[in-house]
């Protein structure tokens, strides 16, 4: 089976935008999810909304793919799995090493999704030698001495950084010059690579953040609307009343 240091995924070169990219994974979890249940056909309005884009925006990505549909019919759901899995390079095996065998590097090791999705765990490796031969998901730990060697032994061009924020520059620069080209980077650090390098950052306190934003924003909304329906019910209620509240007004004879 080829493994990711020779083969390169074709997006690129075929000019599909960045965007488009980072919403095929979105639809391969949709088509996965209804090939599981043995649908064969898909429309484009009930694929976006599995994906939560809009029809014609995966109609719009789809077409960079050079698959249309068939008008009343849909989307073939097993060839669209295949195109693509085959244009985000999951039809070959990408042997991945993972950095930093904390909690998180761990969960990460133990994550099942990995395999069925076109990526393998070939290394774990960790700084402290204390973790040296630990079993982790089934494999050994390997000290940081020897990453360089691991790294051209198992052919690996994906990296995941899980350590420390101190660092991670530091293991994201011994990755690069051993020959890893794309990183998924963990670490609370912004990290600087050569060009020809990807980062992909994920950053939980910041998706936190975000969410904490969200939750505030309609904390608010729902206390604009509860002040509204207060104000409109006060108003209902004194509507017709004198000056004095109670009693109408009545003009003098």
């Amino acid at each position: 089976m080829a493994t990711g240091r020779t083969h390169r995924p074709a997006t690129r070169s075929r000019g599909i935008p960045e965007a488009t990219v980072a919403r095929l994974p979105l639809y391969l979890r949709a088509l996965t999810a209804l090939s599981e249940r043995s649908v064969p056909t898909v429309s484009s309005e009930e694929l976006a909304a599995a994906a939560g884009v809009n029809s014609a925006k995966l109609r719009k990505d789809f077409s960079y793919l050079g698959s249309y549909g068939t008008r009343g019919v849909g989307y073939d759901v097993e060839y669209l799995v295949y195109q693509i899995s085959r244009e985000l390079g999951l039809t070959q095996d990408w042997p991945v090493v993972i950095v930093g065998i904390g909690n998180l590097g761990a969960a990460l090791a133990n994550y099942g999704g990995f395999a069925s999705r076109g990526f393998r765990v070939a290394a774990l490796i960790d700084a402290d030698p204390e973790m040296a031969g630990k079993q982790v998901a089934g494999i050994a730990v390997q000290h940081s001495d020897g990453l360089e060697k691991i790294i051209d032994e198992n052919g690996v061009s994906i990296g995941v950084i899980t350590t420390p924020p101190g660092v991670a520059q530091q293991v994201c620069d011994r990755l690069v010059a051993a020959g890893v080209t794309s990183i998924l980077n963990f670490a609370p650090t912004v990290l600087s690579v050569p060009d020809g390098v990807d980062v992909r950052k994920v950053d939980l306190s910041i998706e936190l953040q975000i969410l904490a934003f969200h939750e505030q924003r309609k904390a608010g909304e729902e206390a604009e609307a509860q002040a509204g329906a207060a104000a409109q019910a006060a108003a209902q209620e004194n509507n017709g009343k004198g000056p004095d509240g109670d009693v109408p007004a009545v003009m003098p004879a």
